[in-house]
């Protein structure tokens, strides 16, 4: 067989590519510190390195979510504790007011201190994340989401809305506590029902309850209860007769069209109270209304305004509640974030262990490759240099 000196010279050439290709291929792995750079060094532990960058790309979006959640919630967990020591602070102050003693000047100061505490609860209802954002908004983070109306009352801008991060695959948590949920919608301290007390009130009594027993036979409406003898009579409000109960005793709740309502203690004859329906409190509206029954000096110590007063505290109590609520939901979903975050940070351990199995360079045997190459680099080199330089004309 004859090898032409074409052959020889493509042949040579090609070895010294191929020895040039593979010493640059280790070059370029010891620059970069990894086995796989490209598909081709290793097909299938690149498809299993991608799956695994994908896979921490997505925790650290996770990380991300659960990062910017943290922050809100934990300015909105220490907000509402404020919150709660404030109005916590109220029933104090109520208390206060209604000691007999008091001269209508000191009544007046602790009435200021009221209104200054509802100002400093709105501004807290108010907090701003660093963004600018309204915390207790909903939805409507760009609005404030409380404010006073011409008559003094605080009415909310905002709405329900709760916006949700996915801290994890299928898992979403909230990272707001909307102002209504908060401050707004406080279960009545009577149960489904405000009382309005005459100023004619002669007996020392007050509503404990009033609560729908059964919805199948109630009927919406106001129900006024009179004391006529020893009987207690209840109409609707167009002034017909409900029912009867005689002789009425206090100790026994009074049952009326599906509501039954609970007395402290027995009205004297005449005096009379109406039940309207209101399922919900605000703590402004509450601290609004223990203001004005402060600031009356003819109220405070007459039974209308220990009555009024007994349904303020047990709205006090209903609005710190809430508040107490929505703190343990912000204060439940830090703990929840921790735990996605501690699941996240094990994860993404386990997964850079397995890249770099994957794709990290053993730099022993590379550099030892690399020597191999390069001495097989040289030799190929060597015989392309005298098989090129060889001509027919150094044997004539």
């Amino acid at each position: 067989m004859r090898i032409s000196t074409a052959q020889m010279f493509n042949q040579s050439i090609t070895s010294v590519l191929d020895r040039q290709s593979s010493t640059s291929k280790i070059l370029e792995q010891l620059s970069s510190g990894k086995r796989v750079n490209t598909a081709g060094d290793d097909p299938v532990a690149a498809i299993g390195i991608d799956n695994l960058n994908q896979k921490n790309a997505l925790v650290d979006q996770f990380m991300k979510n659960i990062d910017y959640a943290n922050n809100r919630l934990s300015l909105t967990e220490s907000k509402l504790g404020s919150a709660e020591t404030l109005t916590g602070s109220v029933r104090e102050q109520v208390l206060r007011a209604a000691n007999g003693g008091l001269e209508d000047s000191e009544r007046q100061m602790i009435a200021v201190e009221l209104r200054t505490t509802l100002e400093e609860l709105v501004a807290i209802a108010n907090t701003q994340d660093e963004s600018g954002n309204y915390l207790f908004g909903g939805f409507e983070t760009g609005k404030q989401p409380f404010s006073f109306d011409a008559a003094g009352n605080v009415v909310y801008n905002g709405d329900s809305g709760v916006r949700d991060a996915v801290v994890a695959s299928g898992v979403t948590l909230g990272t707001n506590i909307p102002g209504d949920q908060a401050f707004m919608n406080a279960p009545s301290g009577l149960g489904d029902f405000s009382v309005n007390y005459l100023a004619s009130q002669v007996g020392d009594f007050n509503v404990n309850s009033a609560s729908i027993t059964d919805p199948a036979a109630y009927v919406e409406d106001s129900y006024t209860f009179t004391m006529v003898g020893g009987d207690l009579e209840v109409r609707d409000s167009s002034a017909a007769l409900v029912t009867t109960v005689s002789p009425f005793d206090p100790s026994t709740p009074v049952s009326v069209n599906g509501i039954e309502v609970s007395l402290s203690d027995m009205p004297e004859n005449g005096d009379s109270f109406t039940i309207n329906p209101q399922s919900e409190v605000s703590i402004f509206d509450t601290i609004n209304q223990a203001i004005s029954l402060i600031e009356d000096p003819n109220k405070i110590n007459t039974p209308q305004g220990r009555s009024e007063l007994a349904q303020v505290l047990n709205d006090v109590d209903s609005g710190v509640n809430q508040i107490s609520i929505a703190r343990g939901q912000s204060g439940t979903h830090l703990k929840s974030l921790e735990s996605h975050s501690s699941a996240h940070v094990e994860e993404k351990l386990v997964n850079s262990s397995a890249l770099s199995m994957l794709e990290d360079l053993d730099y022993a045997s590379a550099i030892t490759e690399l020597e191999r190459q390069q001495l097989a680099l040289n030799a190929v080199s060597s015989v392309f240099s005298k098989v090129g330089s060889t001509t027919l004309f150094d044997y004539i």
